[in-house]
């Protein structure tokens, strides 16, 4: 019984990864040319700005959550 449930999953997560092929391969089809390229490389540039702002903010808040830990202001470390 175990093998035939075993079995069922395979077949399903082929099924599934057959489709999600498929449809990869189709929206590579219609995304080559000029303004597949451009609208890749822009959504990747803006992947890249998003995560650098995120990355940005957490810094910040870090350093904001240290300068209170160690009893520090930020107009203490400007008179150094």
């Amino acid at each position: 019984m175990k093998r035939i449930v075993w079995m069922g999953i395979g077949v399903a997560i082929g099924v599934i990864a057959f489709r999600k092929v498929t449809e990869a391969q189709a929206s590579v089809q219609s995304t080559l040319g000029p303004e597949g390229l451009n609208r890749a490389v822009g959504r990747l540039a803006d992947g890249v700005y998003d995560f650098a702002d995120a990355l940005r903010a957490g810094m910040r808040e870090r350093e904001t959550d240290l300068r209170t830990a160690l009893g520090l202001e930020s107009g203490d470390l400007a008179r150094r």
